[in-house]
């Protein structure tokens, strides 16, 4: 049984993943190379020492009920959606609350993870780190690698003809901070993710012109939903989940685009998505206005660069453009492996549930928080830890590493042959991932169990928002304020609102009359649908897409 755990970085996966040692009993060591917590989270004016920072506006896009430790919900006074140094405040009070900091070594950087001669047997690693100048050598029984996604900038200069004969100023997201230094020029923004849409967003108060160029187009969404309520907890819900399930796709992606389509038509702004293309969303609340406005200008994929112009694949050419700014994303690395693991843990079709690499005779390495999800990122990468502390525990197993790799082998040669899409690169549907890992933990709440048990506690979790308390209900790890940290979850929403209160004001019905009023037969409805067959769902999807109006259809693909 591994009892010294190796936790590499010190960000939101790194110091979740040290609480989830100290809770399962094990030993962790968290080297961190830079001086302090918080990985990309902590904010420095450069990028000097080559690590990936958040910059100084960044707006958190999950808001914090969806988006925070499990056992350690948010004060009810932080607002929903907060800057870095807000969430980062978050980070540290965790930290201390759980006394976590005694086990990381700061300044430190892992040199080399390699396999002991006796692994087979043992799972064992020899781990070789550096502390100003001086290297040391520790054996640990398990590894869990926490560096994340943003390592190394992609900058891909090749695919653009001409760069090298711009003039301007080039540079990658990773090196923006502050929008000083840009005031009054002409900017070229390449790639519509969220960082290249907040990029945008926050020049275009300064600059003389914004251009925004996007391959693919982008749904864009707000981070308020109906009522004002954050976006995440409105969508983010078990019952939609269910009826993702029973109704066909093609219908949920009509009603989805015509509910997108009503706050602003996105092809009217240039952002609708290219033909083709596989649909993708950010979270801006201003990009719309912006272009309304006239300060971003929506432009196509850039065909060509000369010394002082952009050619774009539409014709047209925009000329004395002063900054390029790439928000072209990241590659990720594990440059302590050796090969062949250090290829493998690129491919995520070789981690078991994302996780565990597939060619390890032994389970005592995990990859955390290398994974794209439609939600939070937090909330995943601690549920994760709390499966791979078990895993090394001996207390939750996978299926043989020759059974697993085996399979993955087939999967990525019918993917080569073109026989089955690559799902890798798609984002991960939220609660399916969540619910999975829960599973093999054994912290998945029953929801049929729960409306027997606790009904109230059970409206909440099915037909509410599905944030992380909900994996603290039951089975290892169980909190016993998980309960009421969801039943209170919407003061903790709305607290940070009402700073002023108008005493006389005219209410709408509330919430709580309608749920009186269509309470049980909803709740008789939904137990009859959770109690039939996945045998039924599949049946009723099938007569769905079969009967489904042709000029339902018809629209949806116009």
């Amino acid at each position: 049984m591994a009892k010294k755990v190796a936790v590499i970085g010190a960000g939101v996966s790194g110091i979740s993943s040290i609480k989830c040692c100290v809770d399962e009993d094990l030993e962790p060591t968290c080297f961190e190379r830079s001086d302090d917590i918080g990985g990309l989270w902590k904010f420095t004016e450069s990028s000097k020492d080559g690590m990936t920072r958040v910059y100084k506006s960044l707006v958190t896009n999950v808001c914090k009920e969806m988006s925070c430790y499990s056992d350690f919900p948010f004060h009810e006074d932080y607002p929903n959606f907060m800057n870095q140094e807000k969430f980062w405040d978050y980070l540290q009070e965790f930290a201390e609350h759980f006394d976590l900091l005694k086990y990381i070594q700061f300044k430190t950087t892992v040199c080399s993870i390699t396999k002991r001669p006796d692994f087979s047997e043992t799972g064992q690693w020899d781990v070789v780190t550096e502390t100003e100048g001086k290297q040391n050598r520790a054996v640990f029984d398990a590894v869990m690698v926490c560096t994340g996604h943003f390592l190394n900038p992609h900058l891909p200069l090749e695919a653009f003809p001409g760069i090298h004969k711009f003039k301007g100023q080039i540079l990658h997201s990773q090196e923006y901070k502050i929008p000083e230094g840009f005031q009054g020029k002409r900017i070229l923004v390449i790639g519509l993710g969220n960082t290249g849409g907040d990029i945008a967003v926050e020049l275009s108060r300064t600059a003389a012109q914004v251009l925004l160029s996007t391959r693919t187009g982008t749904w864009v969404l707000g981070r308020s939903e109906d009522w004002g309520y954050p976006f995440n907890m409105m969508v983010i819900r078990r019952y939609y989940s269910f009826i993702a399930q029973v109704l066909p796709s093609r219908f949920l992606n009509w009603i989805q685009e015509r509910k997108l389509n009503k706050r602003f038509n996105h092809e009217d702004y240039g952002l609708s998505i290219t033909k083709g293309k596989t649909a993708k969303f950010i979270v801006n609340d201003e990009l719309p206005n912006c272009i309304l406005c006239g300060t971003i200008t929506m432009k196509t994929s850039v065909m060509e660069f000369t010394e002082t112009s952009a050619v774009f694949e539409d014709g047209t050419v925009e000329e004395n453009i002063d900054v390029v700014i790439f928000t072209t994303g990241y590659t990720f690395s594990f440059p302590f492996f050796e090969e062949p693991l250090k290829s493998l843990c690129t491919k995520k079709i070789f981690l078991y549930k994302h996780v565990f690499p597939l060619n390890l005779e032994r389970a005592t390495l995990a990859i955390i928080g290398l994974l794209s999800l439609k939600g939070s990122i937090l909330s995943a990468t601690e549920l994760q830890a709390r499966w791979a502390t078990r895993v090394f525990k001996g207390l939750c197993k996978i299926p043989p590493s020759q059974k697993l790799m085996m399979e993955a082998t087939e999967k990525e040669q019918l993917i080569k042959r073109g026989v089955i899409k690559d799902t890798n690169k798609d984002k991960l549907d939220y609660i399916a991932y969540m619910d999975d890992i829960a599973a093999c933990i054994g912290t998945k709440p029953s929801i049929p169990l729960l409306f027997l048990k606790d009904p109230r506690l059970a409206w909440e979790v099915f037909f509410g928002p599905c944030t992380p308390y909900q994996y603290r209900l039951v089975g290892p790890g169980k909190w016993d304020g998980a309960r009421n940290a969801i039943l209170t979850q919407w003061d903790r929403t709305l607290k940070p609102l009402k700073t002023r209160i108008v005493p006389d004001s005219s209410k709408p019905a509330s919430m709580s009359h309608y749920l009186k009023a269509w309470g049980a037969p909803v709740l008789l409805a939904s137990l009859l649908l959770i109690c039939k067959s996945s045998l039924f769902l599949k049946l009723v999807r099938d007569k769905l897409q079969n009967r489904m109006s042709p000029y339902l259809v018809s629209l949806w693909r116009g």
